[in-house]
């Protein structure tokens, strides 16, 4: 805990206000639980439907897995939580994203983006912002999409679940993905 932190915490605790802080860390350890567990299922989801995504997995240096929401007419937009998960160390970083578009379409929906990390560089860059979602998109949609994907391009591996199952082109152009600081 850094000094400042626990000035805070210091001062809280003499004005007779320290539950609320404790119940505020408590919500933030529930969130993470939260999106450790859909993270873990679908993860498992993802494993279970498609042999060469067990593979990749195996393979990857970490991943990261949101839960998006999308909707819109004409111009898109959306949103999620994730968590990006260095698989060598354990560490996690709990991240957020936000997606907008313009195309033909109308409706929402809800699905899970999962993308696997060839290297820990690759994850690190992802989780430090140094990273172009459109170029890396657009090499591992490729001709086949992912749902036949069995490599890494360009060091990242995309997979989109719906509740429909594996779809076989996750778009991730024009998504920012950032460290989510209320769950640090």
């Amino acid at each position: 805990m850094n000094i400042q932190r626990s000035l805070l915490l210091a001062a809280v605790l003499s004005l007779g206000v320290g539950p609320v802080l404790a119940q505020g860390d408590a919500k933030v350890q529930e969130r993470r639980q939260e999106i450790d567990s859909n993270a873990q299922a679908t993860l498992e989801e993802l494993t279970k439907a498609q042999a060469s995504a067990r593979d990749l997995f195996d393979r990857a240096a970490g991943y990261a897995v949101f839960t998006v929401t999308k909707g819109g007419f004409i111009v898109s937009g959306g949103g999620g939580n994730g968590v990006a998960v260095n698989k060598s160390t354990g560490a996690r970083t709990y991240m957020r994203m936000g997606t907008g578009g313009i195309g033909l379409g109308i409706g929402g929906q809800r699905y899970s983006l999962v993308m696997l990390f060839e290297t820990v560089d690759r994850l690190d860059k992802f989780v430090a912002g140094g990273w172009d979602s459109r170029a890396t998109a657009e090499a591992a949609a490729g001709k086949e999409g992912v749902a036949v994907q069995s490599s890494f391009f360009d060091g990242v591996a995309f997979y989109q679940i719906t509740d429909k199952g594996l779809m076989g082109w996750a778009d991730v152009t024009g998504t920012k993905f950032w460290v989510n600081d209320e769950l640090r």
